[in-house]
């Protein structure tokens, strides 16, 4: 048997990439037919994300207690569930007011592979190795590998290696039995069926890996007291947008009028945080600063603490 033929083989086995004969005439439907039908099946996401939030949950403690120590988040993946990867990193610094490295998005091939896919990239697991070397990976860091598949070499090698070098590992996949579930700590198999389009893994599998890097990341900074109730209270006030945020969630957190929020904001250098804790505690910008560090950031310890 060829490789390619084995290949076919094992992709034929993958309810990610089987056919559905009901479909095949989905050309000749009106648009708007269509759109029903697609977005039919994209209703069936969540409940299939649903089945595997005990699993989540477990894997973001886990993740949670190794970044309280000052590890990273690391995802790893190929193609759309590379760029997924780089998407939910790159949103965090600006959501959560993380360092960039510490959530960090890694994709086979590269930068470039973001817009242009990079030949072949995905079936080194030597090439994620050389990528998690390069990041200088420790084993208080947490490894994400992200694949539809869940046999995506690059994505498989990632976890591998990560697991060799005692970090945390997650396998997010959207088929069971999944070998990249198999060889992490926490498997994660988001099964949603076959697509609409055969094997076009950017439609459900895609909005599956979404919603699960959403929860983890999000679930995971609110762990890390990244957040005050439903409160985005680390926000990075980097445009005029997020400063107008900056100034209504502390007027949310503390019902304060306009002069004293703003006071409170300089007081503190424009940490929304620290402006809470200044007008909720009585206490000034210092002090807040160095309540707020002995309660590793947690808001609701550090009023504990000035009350």
């Amino acid at each position: 048997m060829t490789a390619y033929a084995a290949l076919r083989a094992q992709l034929d086995t993958l309810t990610t990439e089987a056919f559905r004969p009901e479909l095949a005439g989905i050309d000749r439907l009106p648009t708007l037919e269509i759109t029903r039908i697609m977005n039919a099946e994209d209703a069936t996401v969540p409940a299939a994300v649903a089945g595997e939030l005990p699993r989540i949950a477990a894997a973001v403690d886990a993740i949670a207690a190794r970044m309280a120590r000052g590890g990273r988040l690391v995802y790893a993946g190929a193609g759309t569930a590379g760029r997924l990867g780089v998407l939910d990193a790159s949103e965090c610094p600006p959501t959560f007011n993380t360092d960039p490295q510490q959530v960090v998005g890694l994709i086979a091939g590269g930068p470039t592979a973001m817009v242009k896919a990079v030949e072949g990239a995905e079936d080194s697991a030597e090439l994620a190795a050389a990528d998690l070397t390069a990041l200088g990976l420790t084993a208080d860091d947490s490894v994400i590998g992200i694949s539809a598949s869940g046999r995506t070499p690059y994505a498989i090698g990632a976890v591998g290696f990560a697991r060799s070098r005692g970090a945390l590992t997650v396998g997010l996949s959207c088929n069971a039995g999944s070998a990249l579930a198999a060889a992490a700590e926490h498997g994660i198999e988001v099964v949603v069926g076959p697509e609409l389009l055969t094997g076009s893994t950017r439609l459900k599998a895609g909005t599956a890996q979404k919603l699960v890097l959403n929860l983890i990341s999000t679930v995971t900074m609110i762990r890390l007291g990244k957040t005050y109730g439903n409160l985005m209270v680390d926000v990075r006030a980097s445009n005029e947008k997020l400063r107008a945020r900056s100034r209504r969630i502390v007027a949310l957190a503390t019902g304060a009028p306009d002069a004293e929020i703003e006071a409170a904001l300089t007081a503190t250098g424009g940490e929304v945080k620290n402006a809470i804790l200044v007008i909720l505690g009585g206490v000034d910008g210092p002090t807040a600063a160095t309540l707020l560090a002995t309660a590793g950031g947690h808001l609701r310890a550090a009023l504990a603490e000035a009350r």
